[in-house]
C-alpha cells in the first residue's frame, strides 16, 4: 500500500511555453542590484562570460512568452486543483520558494522549446487563517525533456481555511546561529524598485498603484516579495560565490513582512560550515529592513565558496 494521499495532491497544471531574451536577463540583473563593473557578467551581453543570474526562472511562471504586459488578475485565477475548493487569487500571499539547480541556464531560449511543468505537492488547511497550496515548478527542454531547475512555492489563500482538509506538516526551520552575522549586504530600494522589477513579467498591481494595497492594510503599493528574495538570492552569490551562477545549487526563503518603497533592505548572513563533496557550503540568511521588522526568514542557500572568510565556528 502506497501512502495515502491529501486532496489535491499530485495534481498537473496544463504545461506551458516560456521563452527569454537576453535582454530579459539585463533587466533582471539590473532590477536585483546587480553591481559594475564586477558584475558586468550579468548585465552586459558581450562579456565573454555573460550568464543568467541564476535565479532568473523563477520569473518564467509569471512572465510565460511575452514581452508586452498583461492583465495579471486573469492569468492569475488558475485551473482549479481537482478535490478542493476554488480559492480567490486576489487574496493569495507568498508563503515559501526554493529554487535546486540542475543545468545551466541558457542566455535566451531562442531556437528551443521550453516549457514549465507545475504539480501540486499539497494543499492544506489552516483553519480560519486560510489555506496553503504547495506546488512545483520544473523549467524542462520540452524535446529533450531535461530538467533545468525546480522550483518548490507556498501560495497563503488568506481567510479561505475551513474546508475540512488536512493541516499539513511542519515545514523544516533553518534558524541563524546564536552569534553576529559573517556578513552583511545593505540594499537601498527606491519608490520605483517595483516599477522596475515588475517588467521582468510580475505585473501585480498591488507593486504599482495605491489602491490594492490600501484595501489590503498596508496604505498603499509594496514591492514584490520576491524582488527581496531575488535581491537576496544576488546578495549572497555576491558575498560567498564570487558572483559565479555555478556557485548556487539551491536557495530558498520564508516571506514574513511587506516591503515598503525606499526601505533600506539588510541581508545578514551566516556560513555554516562543513562543505558536501561538490564542495557546497550551507549559508543561511535573513533579510530586514534596516532598524526594523525581519521581512525574510528560513534563508539557506548552498554556495560553492570561493570568498568571504571562512566560517566563525
Amino acid at each position: 500500500m502506497g501512502k495515502e494521499q491529501g486532496p489535491g495532491v499530485g495534481f498537473e497544471f496544463p504545461s506551458f511555453e516560456v521563452k527569454w531574451l537576453k535582454r530579459d536577463l539585463l533587466l533582471f540583473a539590473n532590477s536585483i542590484g546587480a553591481t559594475y563593473p564586477d558584475e558586468l557578467h550579468f548585465l552586459y551581453e558581450l562579456h565573454p562570460s555573460f550568464a543568467a543570474f541564476p535565479t532568473y526562472p523563477i520569473i518564467l511562471p509569471f512572465k510565460h512568452t511575452d514581452q508586452e504586459v498583461i492583465d495579471f488578475y486573469a492569468r492569475s485565477n488558475s485551473t482549479p486543483i481537482d478535490g478542493v475548493p476554488k480559492f480567490d487569487t486576489k487574496h493569495v500571499l507568498d508563503g515559501e520558494r526554493s529554487i535546486q539547480f540542475f543545468k545551466p541556464l541558457p542566455v535566451t531560449s531562442e531556437g528551443r522549446t521550453f516549457e514549465i511543468r507545475s504539480k501540486v505537492l499539497g494543499v492544506y488547511d489552516k483553519g480560519k487563517p486560510g489555506t496553503v497550496v504547495e506546488t512545483e515548478q520544473c523549467l524542462v527542454d520540452a524535446k529533450s525533456g531535461e530538467t533545468y531547475c525546480r522550483a518548490v512555492g507556498s501560495g497563503f489563500y488568506v481567510g479561505q481555511g475551513g474546508w475540512g482538509g488536512p493541516k499539513g506538516p511542519k515545514a523544516p526551520n533553518y534558524p541563524p546561529p546564536s552569534r553576529a552575522p559573517d556578513h552583511t549586504h545593505t540594499h537601498q530600494t527606491t519608490m520605483e524598485t517595483a516599477h522596475l522589477y515588475r517588467l521582468n513579467g510580475d505585473y501585480n498591481p498591488l507593486h504599482a498603484d495605491p489602491e490594492p494595497g490600501k484595501k489590503m492594510g498596508f496604505g498603499g503599493p509594496i514591492i514584490h516579495g520576491l524582488f527581496s528574495w531575488n535581491m537576496s538570492a544576488h546578495a549572497v552569490l555576491k558575498t560567498y560565490g564570487a558572483s559565479k551562477p555555478e556557485n548556487l545549487k539551491e536557495f530558498q526563503a520564508r516571506f514574513a513582512a511587506p516591503v515598503k518603497p525606499g526601505d533600506r533592505l539588510v541581508t545578514e548572513m551566516w556560513r555554516m560550515g562543513s562543505a558536501d563533496a561538490e564542495g557546497f557550503e550551507e549559508v543561511r540568511f535573513i533579510v530586514r529592513v534596516e532598524g526594523g521588522k525581519v521581512v525574510l526568514t528560513n534563508g539557506r542557500a548552498l554556495v560553492r565558496c570561493e570568498q568571504g572568510g571562512k566560517a566563525k565556528l
